[in-house]
């Protein structure tokens, strides 16, 4: 057993006192993500509801790239809270750590290099206020780029206005549909359901599956939070280039499939398959262009195309294929001519 990947979802124990409790508990889980942890901070205190009804703690899981608990200090000047695991635990046992040691009704789980946009809790308050029976809410999402300052806002449509998404245990299990930093759950659900487990790549999209099998979910189209995307250092990139990605989504489909009602599990599971397939072959454009790996790019649109054979896939596969091809003749016929250089001389 690997006791960084749980095989079933770890326990999250009721919190064991009664009294006055913070409405939000914004959970910073942070893993060498320094260069980005200031403007995540502010992004939180600047909606700001006071220590009687926010609680703000960064969970440090032994980041090496700097001092974080300093930089909490340093903008937090008391009002943050900070904990360092006593050893790495990779961010599975983080985000458990995470949900126990969170105090409030409702839980934020905001990844130490994404943020909040003005209006955020605003937006899910009142998302919570008019749908009490939802079990979690949250709203669009902004892409960002490393550092730039905005991106593209990214939403399927699932409503126009905000409210509850009727079936959206059917839309969810064939594509993630949620970022995180864009949802909060109360913290009840977790407590029924249990944190993330299973797999370190996809485990958002079953830990949103799994909430969406046992209770409504409530949405705003309105684009209110920002998901970094980075080319270095954080897991989906390390899982892109050795196609583990690919690996852990067949997981957890194969997962989530099993929260659906039988006479759909078939027909969504193919959906499921053909859209991740297709989103690995962009996927592998990325890599080829991005992060400059041809290899990794083509071992990617491989493994696409082995999920679910279809035109896209192996369109996308030949060309990453001819381009790399391109590429290693080019690279070699410069290498021929430096050779008759040296030895011309």
């Amino acid at each position: 057993m690997n006791s960084r990947i749980p095989e079933t979802p770890p326990i999250i124990s009721p919190l064991g006192y009664k009294g006055e409790l913070p409405v939000w508990s914004v959970m910073i889980p942070t893993y060498n993500c320094f260069d980005y942890l200031r403007e995540t901070l502010e992004s939180v205190l600047a909606q700001d509801e006071g220590t009687t009804k926010m609680q703000i703690e960064v969970i440090d899981d032994c980041s090496i790239d700097g001092d974080v608990k300093a930089l909490v200090e340093a903008i937090g000047k008391g009002r943050i809270g900070y904990f360092r695991q006593e050893v790495n635990k990779g961010s599975l046992r983080n985000f458990e750590t995470c949900l126990n040691r969170a105090k409030g009704e409702r839980v934020h789980l905001l990844h130490g290099d994404d943020l909040v946009k003005p209006g955020f809790y605003k937006e899910i308050d009142f998302l919570f206020n008019k749908y009490p029976e939802a079990g979690a809410a949250f709203t669009g999402c902004v892409y960002t780029c490393e550092k730039e300052e905005e991106g593209v806002c990214f939403n399927k449509t699932l409503l126009h206005e905000p409210g509850i998404v009727n079936d959206f245990l059917l839309e969810i299990v064939q594509e993630n549909l949620i970022q995180t930093p864009t949802i909060v759950v109360k913290r009840s659900v977790y407590e029924q359901l249990g944190s993330f487990y299973a797999v370190h790549y996809g485990e958002d999209w079953e830990m949103w599956s799994r909430i969406a099998a046992h209770f409504p979910i409530a949405h705003s189209p309105k684009c209110l939070a920002r998901y970094r995307i980075r080319n270095t250092n954080n897991i989906s990139t390390l899982y892109f280039l050795s196609t583990q990605n690919v690996t852990d989504a067949v997981k957890v489909i194969n997962i989530i499939n099993k929260y659906l009602p039988k006479e759909y599990r078939s027909q969504l599971k193919k959906k499921a398959k053909k859209n991740f397939a297709e989103y690995s072959s962009k996927i592998s454009f990325m890599i080829y262009y991005d992060f400059k790996n041809p290899k990794a790019a083509l071992a990617q649109a491989a493994a696409a195309t082995r999920l679910y054979p279809n035109k896209t896939t192996f369109l996308c596969l030949a060309e990453i294929f001819a381009r790399t091809l391109m590429k290693y003749k080019n690279n070699s016929k410069n290498k021929i001519q430096e050779i008759i250089k040296k030895l011309s001389r």
